[in-house]
């Protein structure tokens, strides 16, 4: 898909050696997906997420969470007008369309569980008066590794299954570091970023993308992926239907984006492993030993990648 491919030379002009993940963001975008991006600090994950922003023509908000940071500082609020005498509704930060959730994990719990209804269910509901989010929608959250931070509240396992993918921006290499310091040593790229797709291109990109073919074959083996999740040693609580259909979705995404009408076994698990990890739940022993990601390869390994044409 060349629009992807500009994608990546336009993003690259300000994220040096991220074309993977620009790639795995753009497939959660035309899947009405959510993404988490994991990373230590200064790894350049607000900047990765405001660039990306910058390439659709659609509404961009930011929230920079901290502990004190209140429910209605997000979802928006009823406030009493005295002049005009009756309260006025006062939307959030919520109603947009692309929304960079800045360091997640230091807001408290019940701040993170405002986000539950309008990442499910695109609507926000703000004292019994319930409002719909206009599409396209995206929540790209950011978080620090949370047994390292201080002052951090663990996500909780309903708020990860709502995220479609994780990330892990991981450190640049010797050679990219030395890119970034050059691009960024007399000006900031991504004051000259322009919008690459409008936000019409976008509802048309995730119409297109359903229509991509999932043969019963490759159901077969996203299900036998996902069963045995629920049925190995070191996995406390295995992967729920809703991370099925999202594997099946970002597997019917890769696909869409190379250009194929159909989803080939290697699309189910490139992204299982992205849309899966942060899914499951590992015993108390198993978490001591490996981690979620080191696991998920070894359910991958166990589970047999059919053969058979699948177009």
């Amino acid at each position: 898909m060349e629009s992807v491919n500009q994608l990546k030379r336009k993003m690259a002009e300000v994220i040096i050696g991220k074309d993977e993940v620009v790639e795995l963001l753009f497939n959660a975008l035309i899947n009405k997906g959510h993404v988490l991006l994991e990373s230590v600090p200064g790894t350049g994950k607000t900047m990765l997420a405001k660039s990306f922003a910058k390439t659709v023509e659609a509404d961009f908000k930011r929230i920079q969470f901290t502990p004190d940071v209140l429910p209605s500082d997000v979802t928006g609020i009823q406030f009493f007008n005295p002049k005009e005498q009756n309260f006025e509704l006062r939307p959030g930060p919520i109603m947009t369309n692309i929304l960079l959730a800045d360091e997640i994990n230091r807001a408290t719990p019940r701040t993170q569980s405002s986000l539950l209804e309008v990442m499910e269910e695109r609507q926000v509901t703000i004292d019994g008066e319930t409002l719909l989010i206009p599409g396209p929608f995206m929540v790209v959250a950011t978080q620090n590794p949370i047994d390292s931070q201080q002052g951090t509240f663990p996500l909780p396992e309903a708020q990860m299954d709502r995220f479609f993918i994780q990330l892990d921006m991981g450190y640049p290499t010797f050679e990219e570091e030395k890119q970034i310091m050059n691009r960024y040593r007399e000006d900031d790229p991504i004051q000259h970023l322009t919008a690459l797709f409008s936000k019409e291109e976008i509802l048309d990109f995730q119409q297109d993308v359903k229509r991509v073919k999932v043969s019963s074959v490759v159901e077969d083996y996203i299900l036998e992926i996902v069963h045995a999740t629920r049925s190995h040693e070191e996995i406390e609580v295995g992967v729920s239907p809703r991370g099925t259909l999202a594997l099946m979705r970002a597997a019917q995404g890769n696909a869409f984006i190379n250009g194929r009408e159909y989803v080939l076994p290697e699309d189910v698990k490139k992204m299982s492993a992205y849309v899966l990890s942060h899914r499951i739940v590992l015993t108390m022993e198993g978490s001591l030993k490996k981690t979620n990601k080191q696991i998920m390869n070894e359910v991958l390994s166990r589970v047999t990648v059919p053969v058979e044409a699948t177009n």
